[in-house]
């Protein structure tokens, strides 16, 4: 019985059916061709280039070195073939950049970020930043001007009054080159017993035990630094 039934589908697979409905090759093909057959909008980078040398070159070398040009200023093939008739958009407002860069707690930790309430307002972001090369005029010497949601979470802590600087060492570079130069982490229980533990810490600090407390886990495995009271 299962041997008849194994040669059914046998013979259904491959004498039966149509190759075609176990093969991927065709619908490839109508997806290559439905492509092919929109009209294109998009001139690419290496179109940019040919003309706006200068932007090209500050970019590369900029933090915005791996967004493309168009997109910014739009699909720009109508451009590429008639510079005079058609010129892409340049953003002048202060809407457009905090599409990327305004706050959102789902972006990666040193991802440059901000309060569009408080940060110069009114003012178009191009004003201080150069679009193609948008470090800012002055390097950031606070914390909070990258790590915005660590700033906020601390300041509602028991640790609001403690510099960044009292757990992190940071080299100057690191306010230039954030992903390069890493700011240091405490890596052992008894750094956090310098001030908590019962025996040796400061006072009016929340004090344990540090030889039973915890048993042998780190203290961050149980309580967030910038808010160790929310754990």
């Amino acid at each position: 019985m299962l041997a008849a039934l194994l040669g059914l589908i046998l013979v259904l697979r491959f004498v039966v059916l149509p190759a075609d409905l176990f093969s991927a090759k065709p619908h490839q093909v109508a997806a290559t061709e439905r492509e092919r057959a929109k009209q294109a909008s998009y001139a690419g980078v290496s179109v940019c280039k040919q003309c706006h040398t200068d932007e090209f070159e500050t970019k590369s070398a900029g933090y915005h070195r791996n967004v493309a040009c168009e997109t910014c200023h739009g699909p720009a093939l109508g451009h590429a073939e008639a510079p005079k008739s058609a010129k892409p958009p340049a953003p002048r407002d202060r809407k457009f950049c905090p599409v990327c860069h305004g706050y959102d707690p789902s972006r990666p930790t040193g991802f440059p970020q901000i309060n569009q309430a408080n940060h110069n307002p009114m003012k178009p972001c191009i004003t201080c930043h150069d679009p193609h090369d948008p470090v800012p005029p002055e390097t950031p010497q606070e914390c909070s001007a990258c790590h915005g949601q660590i700033a906020s979470t601390k300041a509602l802590s028991s640790h609001a009054l403690l510099a960044c600087t009292t757990c992190h060492e940071a080299e100057e570079e690191h306010k230039i080159q954030p992903r390069s130069s890493r700011p240091s982490k405490p890596d052992s229980r008894e750094f956090c017993g310098q001030c908590h533990s019962s025996e040796h810490g400061v006072s009016r600090a929340p004090k344990v035990d540090m030889n039973q407390h915890g048993d042998t886990f780190l203290c961050w495995q149980c309580h967030y630094p910038h808010l160790p009271e929310g754990n």
